[in-house]
């Protein structure tokens, strides 16, 4: 998408982040899992965005930092911990990662889709091996790609697009426009949300998916190895049904 840059995402959505994106993933049963794997230390969350699971880990006793791409994400997290109590990281999570070691970095709800392209994705596999501690996890939430729906097989086109209605009130609508490319595993789009007194706003993203597979032979080249999977942070089982996967890996 010409124009989108590391912070687009970040930047367009952080005034709706918190109210729309509140229960994406059931975040008690995250913080439960996360300290069942580790009762205390030091957390790193890659993409921390408004806090939503930054303060609550931070409230089960562990320390906390975060970085994100995006100043507005990072206000609106600041909003939130007046005092300042997870530290709070403004750059690229590739390049810019704090120092560890931590004992756990955490990449949530398909965070790790929102890097452009396989180097990049590789590359943070490399950053956080590189900063985690000897018993450290590095955990991956994200969704299965294969569970997607094929555009394809509707509209007979390489690259398909689909308009929806995501809400709509009697002074307001917000459309989703997308495009999926299966072959690539690139999609992208936009929300644009009509207000009667605000006009239209724009809020676009764009995600390069990865199957677990691809995922884990990142991790294998980064020296980390998969120590378990679950379908999502109540710990279901994984199975070839599953639509969604909570990966942790340690060091090899």
């Amino acid at each position: 998408m010409p124009g989108y840059g590391s912070s687009t995402y970040g930047d367009r959505f952080a005034d709706v982040y918190d109210s729309w994106y509140h229960d994406v993933s059931d975040v008690d049963a995250t913080v439960a899992a996360i300290r069942e794997l580790c009762p205390r230390g030091r957390v790193l969350e890659l993409g921390v965005g408004t806090g939503r699971l930054a303060l609550p880990l931070l409230r089960a006793g562990f320390s906390v930092d975060g970085i994100d791409s995006s100043a507005a994400m990072l206000e609106r997290l600041s909003a939130h911990d007046p005092e300042g109590l997870v530290r709070c990281h403004l750059g690229d999570m590739v390049t810019d990662c704090p120092p560890g070691p931590f004992d756990v970095i955490l990449i949530a709800f398909n965070t790790i889709f929102n890097l452009p392209g396989p180097d990049q994705q590789a590359a943070l596999f490399a950053a956080a091996s590189q900063r985690l501690g000897p018993m450290g996890r590095f955990i991956v939430e994200a969704s299965i790609p294969d569970a997607w729906p094929d555009p394809q097989s509707e509209l007979g086109s390489e690259t398909a697009g689909e308009v929806r209605v995501r809400s709509m009130t009697v002074d307001q609508v917000v459309l989703s426009v997308t495009r999926h490319d299966p072959i690539t595993g690139r999609a992208e789009g936009q929300f644009i949300e009509i207000t009667e007194t605000g006009g239209v706003r724009l809020r676009p993203w764009s995600i390069r998916s990865v199957p677990v597979e691809e995922l884990d032979l990142m991790a294998a080249a980064a020296g980390l190895v998969l120590e378990q999977r679950w379908e999502d942070f109540s710990k279901r089982d994984f199975t070839d049904q599953s639509d969604r996967h909570v990966s942790i890996y340690r060091l090899s």
